[in-house]
């Protein structure tokens, strides 16, 4: 069975893009892209929204070619690329890159994934995590904590019925002053 996790950049406001849907603020120094190439490393299945695949397919295939890319974002280009990816979308006539459309409800496929999936299960995005929250879906939190406030725009964590506990099983500060918070979600 496998472990579906959500993680993102976030502001220390608990924000993952600001009210104009900008990532800028969250773009990160070669450590924190490093900790994202080793964790994108392990990742067994990726599931996708329209919106973010949408803007990785734009950069991604490609920025491992670009003259001067630095290595360690050359790295997840060729990691990215390589990672079969599930993409929830009811607009998109087709994917590319490793990916499978999938226009069924995310909970029932994601149940269905996890059960058929040895490993890791990345879900990127947090409209598309936001249902798979609130089932309590969600094994793993791997929230990045960014110097940086932005009063506003989309939150990491969707709106909850009930309370979500949480157990810290790792912390980890960068030298840019972010901090990984990665915890297990408790459950019964």
């Amino acid at each position: 069975m496998g472990t579906l996790t959500y993680g993102m950049n976030v502001s220390v406001d608990g924000y993952i893009a600001d009210a104009n849907g900008d990532l800028g603020w969250s773009v990160p120094d070669d450590e924190l892209h490093q900790y994202w190439n080793d964790r994108t490393r392990d990742v067994a299945l990726s599931l996708y929204g329209r919106k973010l695949y949408e803007l990785m397919a734009a950069h991604w295939p490609t920025a491992g070619q670009a003259p001067g890319v630095p290595p360690v974002e050359a790295e997840y280009a060729r990691l990215w690329l390589a990672t079969p990816k599930v993409v929830f979308s009811r607009t998109l006539e087709s994917v590319d890159w490793n990916s499978t459309l999938e226009r069924g409800d995310v909970v029932e496929v994601a149940t269905r994934l996890k059960a058929e999936t040895d490993g890791l299960i990345e879900v990127g995005g947090a409209t598309l995590a936001a249902p798979l929250v609130r089932a309590g879906l969600v094994d793993e939190f791997h929230v990045l904590v960014t110097p940086v406030a932005i009063g506003g725009g989309i939150r990491f964590f969707p709106s909850l019925d009930e309370w979500l506990k949480m157990k810290l099983v790792e912390n980890r500060t960068f030298e840019s002053g972010s901090v990984l918070l990665r915890y297990e979600a408790e459950r019964g």
